[in-house]
């Protein structure tokens, strides 16, 4: 019986965006650093990104795929609720469908020993567990925690009254992954005791039985009170006879005070692990709840901004599972910017993105007041936070195609050399690195592969010339506005060492130019249809596009030149 691969389907599951690949724009006067170092291990190159989060993770697949170590997305949980920073009530097809386009770039994101972590709730949970497990493969499937997001109950609830979300944790490759075991706790520390004042220090007790029966292990023990002690039926004991004199000798086993009970084995603080594995159960009395996620907002901004932030003791509980300084976090979901804040805390490198405005109003706020030492909550005080590193603020470039006045593609007048030069090498594959003194060299794909990127119109003469300076051990791709004077099958006759595009011929059929927003947010859905114009409006809107010519127009008018 062949075996058949389950995979679950939604409505539209077929269409798949054609994403474009952003540059990104630095704005120096939104980025934030510390004044000096506050540690030789201050970090400075953390991204906050503000743009739409799939485009955002387009952008970041060409340089850091494979390079993130640990993912943690809280979307959108789809159930219906008008929040205040987006709509959480996408009709559940295109809610899958969204979801699995950022898994797909996620997953190429990760390192091979990187993970993916998601808080969900009951509504979606069962069905993006599946969605994962064909992005990730079923057998990268980590596990799910379930934590206690409330510690009452809501008297009003009308069924049951829900005190947990999951967390869903995939690992790009689970035989290459690593999930770090965490501290003990004072807590669990404390259930240790020294009863009987033994100089090895604090000890608890073990049970002595096995669950199968063995005969060279069925034994009678006598207690110093001189009861008598026999294993259960169908059980043993775990040691020999011989074995279990041996312990006794060495003071390793409690019949309790009285000298009566059934033996147990005696474990000393000392000789356990100081660390021990999670499980899938995380209290809130040692991750947080929502309440205390809300009073760290309240703390940082004075008001409620936010219906569902998390706390900064579930992240820590997170990232502290599936990293080690100096690793790469990725949040394309930031809301509040918990998770930037928390990695900063930790000494991991972050990168966050988001699409609304809080980007700028609580986001850039709260991780100055992190950089500045200024943020006494959440996790400052357990982990020593004192202050330091900093981040870059990007923002997506605007597409690089739109339309002139009648309706033809063109290039974004808002492109200048540089932008356009990096925004065609990222679209070609090449790593953007402009040479000091190559003028041809805007980036390389290899020690001997480069790309130059004009808006000319470059002759036979002048191609001749580059071919030249090119030499035959390396190949150059040129992107010009026209080239004249050649055929195209001439030229790669004749230059064997060039290969010629035309701007923007060459990217047109690549990408979905001109959308700007693929958020979970129902009104900016492809389905949703534009309210009908009226006949008169239209004319109108008509009249003042024609009226629109701008010089721009002249500037653009080299990017559709002919071969001659």
């Amino acid at each position: 019986m062949s075996k058949q691969k389950l995979e679950l389907t939604w409505i539209g599951k077929e269409k798949r965006p054609k994403l474009e690949p952003r540059i990104l724009l630095e704005d120096p006067e939104k980025s934030y650093h510390a004044k000096h170092r506050v540690t030789d291990n201050d970090i400075f190159d953390n991204r906050l990104i503000f743009g739409d989060n799939l485009l955002a993770l387009k952008a970041l697949e060409q340089e850091f795929s494979g390079k993130v170590k640990c993912v943690f997305i809280d979307p959108p949980y789809n159930t219906g609720s008008a929040f205040t920073h987006y709509d959480d009530g996408l009709e559940h097809s295109i809610w899958l469908g969204l979801m699995r386009d950022r898994l797909e770039i996620i997953r190429r994101l990760l390192s091979e020993d990187g993970s993916l972590w998601i808080t969900i709730d009951d509504n979606e949970c069962h069905y993006l567990k599946v969605l994962c497990d064909e992005v990730f493969g079923r057998a990268n499937y980590v596990g799910s925690a379930v934590w206690q997001k409330k510690y009452g109950a809501k008297s009003d609830s009308k069924y049951l009254s829900e005190s947990h979300d999951y967390v869903l944790a995939y690992a790009k490759s689970k035989e290459r992954m690593t999930v770090h075991r965490l501290a003990r706790t004072a807590e669990q520390d404390s259930r240790y005791k020294n009863p009987d004042n033994d100089p090895r220090g604090p000890w608890t007790s073990g049970d002595l039985l096995r669950n199968e029966a063995r005969d060279y292990a069925i034994y009678e023990i006598v207690g110093p009170s001189g009861r008598k002690h026999w294993p259960p039926e169908g059980t043993s004991w775990r040691f020999t006879k011989e074995k279990f004199a041996e312990l006794v000798a060495d003071n390793r086993i409690w019949f309790g005070t009285k000298g009566d009970n059934v033996p147990r084995l005696k474990r000393f603080l000392d000789e356990v692990a100081d660390s021990v594995p999670a499980t899938t159960w995380w209290e809130h009395k040692d991750v947080g709840h929502n309440d205390e996620a809300k009073k760290e907002i309240r703390s940082l901004f004075e008001s409620n901004l936010f219906d569902t932030p998390k706390p900064e003791r579930l992240l820590k509980r997170i990232i502290e599972l599936s990293s080690l300084p100096g690793d790469i976090v990725l949040d394309s979901f930031a809301g509040s910017g918990t998770t930037g804040a928390v990695a900063h805390k930790m000494g991991r490198r972050w990168i966050m993105v988001e699409l609304g405005e809080h980007c700028h109003t609580h986001i850039i706020p709260r991780l100055k007041k992190v950089i500045d030492g200024e943020d006494p909550g959440g996790i400052t005080q357990a982990v020593g936070w004192q202050g330091g590193g900093g981040f870059r603020y990007y923002r997506l470039a605007p597409s690089l195609i739109v339309n002139d006045r009648w309706g033809n593609p063109v290039i974004n007048p808002e492109y200048n050399a540089a932008m356009l030069a990096e925004a065609l090498a990222k679209l070609e594959g090449f790593t953007y690195a402009p040479s000091e003194v190559l003028w041809w060299q805007h980036g390389h794909s290899s020690e001997r592969d480069f790309i130059y990127v004009t808006t000319q119109n470059l002759s036979a003469e002048q191609l001749q010339a580059l071919a030249d300076e090119v030499g035959p051990e390396r190949s150059l791709l040129v992107c010009c506005a026209a080239f004249h004077g050649v055929t195209a099958t001439k030229a790669a006759e004749r230059w064997p060492n060039l290969t010629l595009k035309k701007i923007p011929k060459m990217v047109l059929a690549r990408c979905e130019w001109g959308r700007d927003d693929y958020s979970l947010n129902v009104a900016n859905l492809p389905m949703a249809k534009p309210d009908p114009v009226e006949p008169s409006a239209q004319a109108e809107t008509s009249r003042k596009k024609s009226r629109k010519a701008s010089a721009e127009d002249a500037s653009q008018g080299a990017l559709f030149g002919e071969d001659e």
